[in-house]
């Protein structure tokens, strides 16, 4: 059976981590050795899983005007309502989308995003919820994408 999955913006967490960015900045100060700050294009975003044992089948990415959508998914030791985003919590490779705009194609990287939806599958398992930074470039904004992944069910 397949599963589609939605990402959702966590407007909320979003507005956090930029408050925590700005209040440093503020203070002229930078954050602890290794941590994450987000970065003004960057959104988080969340993905719930409503079932555990999941195969990776493809991502469904509309980009509807020319630009880039880079996804990086944080590992499952983030939690963000009690620690700060480490550096070596973000997970590798990342998923890159783009389209440009003498093309109506949306193009990846095939083997780094079948490897990324692979890993999302893997911490599946283990993880209710997953946490990603979308980063917006090129003239994309969050408004303008739709970002879904698909997945088989075993049953």
């Amino acid at each position: 059976m397949s599963l589609e999955l939605t990402f959702n913006p966590d407007i909320q967490l979003t507005e956090m981590m930029r408050l925590r960015a700005q209040s440093l900045q503020q203070r002229g100060q930078k954050g602890q050795e290794g941590e994450r700050l987000l970065r003004p294009s960057e959104h988080v975003y969340r993905l719930d899983f409503s079932e555990q044992a999941l195969h990776f089948t493809r991502w469904n990415i509309r980009i509807p005007t020319p630009g880039r959508l880079n996804i990086i998914a944080t590992s499952q030791l983030w939690t963000p309502d009690l620690t700060h985003l480490m550096t070596r919590q973000l997970l590798e490779p990342t998923g890159l989308f783009w389209k440009s705009a003498d093309d109506d194609v949306i193009q990846c990287y095939e083997a780094d995003a079948q490897e990324f939806g692979e890993r999302i599958a893997e911490l599946a398992k283990v993880r209710k919820v997953m946490y990603f930074l979308f980063a917006f470039e090129d003239g994309l904004t969050p408004e303008s994408i739709e970002c879904s992944i698909e997945f088989q069910t075993s049953e």
